[in-house]
């Protein structure tokens, strides 16, 4: 079975180190390098991590016109989104369930 694209965000967000780097992103785009220094990860394993979250969809990456070397991140909304409409979905299938269940106990015959 494919892993759905919620498996994928959930899977890249499971890491502190990707969602400091999501966080640092939610103000503006930023470079692999200031990414790199600002969560206190070596160039290579952020490139790791930066690589992670490019395949699940949650950022994009892309080069300056002035530098090909230079690789820019940006968030990407549809992943998020995704996300925010599978939690309330299940947010409201467990307030379904639990107020039948509370329908139940409240109704049932004491013993």
């Amino acid at each position: 079975m494919r892993p759905s694209a919620i498996d994928r965000t959930l899977a890249a967000l499971a890491d502190p180190h990707r969602r400091a780097v999501v966080e640092l992103l939610r103000s503006r785009p930023r470079a692999a390098g200031e990414l790199a220094r600002a969560v206190g990860l070596p160039g290579p394993t952020m490139s790791r991590h930066l690589r992670a979250l490019r395949e699940s969809g949650i950022v994009a990456e892309s080069h300056p016109l002035f530098d090909a070397r230079v690789r820019i991140y940006a968030l990407r909304v549809k992943p998020m989104t995704d996300l925010i409409r599978w939690l309330a979905e299940t947010e409201r299938l467990w307030s379904e369930q639990l107020g039948a269940f509370k329908a139940h106990v409240e109704t049932a015959p004491e013993a």
